[in-house]
């Protein structure tokens, strides 16, 4: 295999990072032992810049390209989401109602009416209590496409990359 270029990030199946690479795990490294490193990365990925920079973190994370909106470094995204109702598109739940339909079971496709409140935008008839109520558990829920777990590792040492 040729040698990599300084910063160059591959993916490995197994669990350890071979000699002269790191995990992609956003671990601080001193600037004055890594300068040729730190010259590419600068404190994109964090550090105070002065005596540590941060190589990247891409666990539980999938790399992007930058553009289109993204800049290097930046990070978004979530692994569970709970819903809001904000976030629900405007939608109704219309239901049909009857008087001589049953009151406890729905009859030709009607549910009962009966003295309760009015529902929907423009009631014609009472519906009983319950027959229409929020629902959900507002739990989280699993955000992310199908994955294949790996090894992300970053070359300390190689090729430094030029610009032509």
């Amino acid at each position: 295999m040729s040698e990599p270029f300084l910063a160059e990030i591959r993916l490995t199946a197994f669990g350890f990072p071979p000699r002269g690479w790191a995990q992609c795990n956003g671990q601080l490294l001193p600037i004055n032992q890594n300068q040729a490193l730190f010259s590419l990365l600068g404190t994109v990925y964090g550090g105070d810049g002065r005596v540590t920079f941060a190589l990247p973190d891409l666990r539980g994370r999938v790399p992007v390209h930058e553009g289109a909106g993204l800049t290097l470094g930046q990070v978004g995204g979530e692994e569970a989401h709970t819903l809001t109702v904000g976030e629900l598109p405007a939608h109704t739940h219309p239901v049909r109602a009857a008087a001589a339909s049953d009151r406890t079971a729905p009859g030709q496709g009607r549910w009962a009416v009966t003295d309760a409140p009015h529902y929907g935008p423009t009631p014609q008839a009472v519906m009983a209590d319950g027959l229409v109520g929020p629902t959900g558990g507002s739990q989280p829920h699993e955000n992310m496409p199908p994955y294949a777990a790996l090894q992300a590792v970053i070359a300390l040492v190689g090729i430094f990359p030029s610009r032509d």
